[in-house]
């Protein structure tokens, strides 16, 4: 597309008033063929419109008449009376925001420019050809002035989406963490790229200092990397990430710990789904409390890992777990594997010595605890799961002395 230059000020390529009135005169009279001209271009030139719907087509087909009708009103305009920058801007009024989200920027990008090549195109049969340098020019700098103000609406279109996607999913999560999470907060969380995948794990955390601005999009990045959904949210100066598309909840929060600050980082146990999610929240929440009592703790550990620190806190639900998950089976499967840890324990975990006690073979004591490991997944011979042993135990005795049908 070639511009003659022409005598004008610098404001406004070329042309007086009278020859500015009878140009946007002729161009007035035309804009309807010009807006079918484009129309017809975009039908035969542009793939995709054709696969819009009729009210997309409709609308765009506005935008199209808009902007040509802009361009005359502009061009008509003294200097000091407009702005081409405001009267572009204003030509996307004629469709709804939505608009933003059924074409793409390069598709709009796409529409301005195929208009202005019509206008472009038709400028010399339209207009008197004394006229024609002054319209030509002026095309080239309203088409700038468009491509500004196509980008500043996709721009603002961007970040209010931006801004309500980041409310959205800090109440999704905060539904999961309140055990709220309803059929409606999946709908949220699909609207949000969530893929309602099987397996569903929550990791807990302090946030980083200081927080980059782009950390939800890096942690959502590898996770997708990884095979998974993530959502995210801070709460305070905790940070919350949830997982979906898990398979093992240890390995899927290795992906993502890198991203928490200085502390412990707490995975609750796999869920089903969102709507379970809850389970595995609390019982983060209730590891990252703990947390402290075990200060070489992993990172991350499992929730799991830390039932002492938890039972010691105070936590119900770990109490029940050691009772319900590893006191009933030992002393369902054989008494003498109760009685057998019980002599273990009180005996600094001799294997002679318990023998002894129990007037039993050592061989006898050791596969008796491999036994109880078998059974509970917890290794007597191991510190920590030794140390939960024995609290389960404890929890065990306690409560089936209260009422031996009621588990805590």
């Amino acid at each position: 597309m070639s511009v003659r230059a022409v005598p004008g000020t610098p404001d406004r390529p070329g042309g007086d008033s009278a020859s500015r009135e009878r140009a946007a005169e002729a161009l007035r009279r035309s804009t309807g063929a010009l807006s079918s001209a484009a129309m017809s271009r975009m039908l035969t030139d542009v793939p995709w419109f054709a696969e819009l719907t009729a009210e997309s087509r409709s609308w765009i087909g506005q935008i199209l008449q808009a902007g040509i009708q802009g361009f005359v009103d502009w061009f008509r305009l003294d200097d000091d009376e407009a702005s081409p920058g405001d009267t572009a801007a204003a030509v996307f009024g004629a469709a709804p925001r939505s608009m933003t989200g059924l074409i793409t920027l390069g598709q709009t990008v796409d529409l301005v420019r195929l208009g202005i090549e019509v206008v472009e195109s038709h400028v010399d049969e339209v207009v008197d050809p004394v006229d024609a340098p002054a319209v030509h020019a002026a095309v080239l700098r309203y088409a700038r002035e468009v491509a500004f103000a196509t980008a500043e609406v996709y721009a603002r279109a961007a970040e209010a989406r931006g801004a309500w996607d980041a409310r959205l999913e800090a109440l999704v999560v905060d539904s999961v963490l309140r055990a709220e999470a309803d059929e409606t907060v999946a709908s949220r969380a699909s609207a949000l790229g969530w893929a309602q995948r099987e397996g569903v794990t929550v990791v807990l955390g302090p946030a980083p200092t200081p927080r980059t601005e782009d950390l939800f999009d890096q942690v959502r990045r590898v996770a997708r990397a990884a095979g998974m959904d993530a959502l995210c949210a801070t709460q305070g100066e905790r940070l919350v990430v949830i997982l979906g598309g898990v398979a093992d909840a240890d390995k899927a929060a290795h992906v993502v710990v890198r991203f928490f600050g200085e502390g412990p980082v707490v995975v609750g146990p796999r869920t089903d789904d969102l709507a379970s999610a809850h389970v595995s929240a609390r019982a983060a929440l209730a590891g990252l409390r703990a947390a402290v009592g075990w200060p070489d703790a992993p990172r991350p550990v499992a929730s799991d890992d830390l039932l002492p620190e938890r039972v010691l806190a105070g936590d119900g639900h770990a109490r029940r777990h050691l009772v319900d998950e590893v006191f009933v089976p030992l002393r369902g499967a054989r008494e003498t594997l109760t009685d057998t840890l019980t002599a273990y324990f009180q005996h600094g975990q001799s294997l002679e010595a318990t023998a002894r006690a129990l007037f039993v073979h050592p061989n006898t004591v050791r596969y008796r605890l491999r036994q109880a490991a078998e059974l509970t997944g917890l290794s007597p011979t191991d510190p920590r799961e030794g140390l939960t042993l024995q609290l389960a135990l404890v929890l065990g005795r306690q409560a089936h002395r209260r009422n031996p049908d009621d588990n805590l």
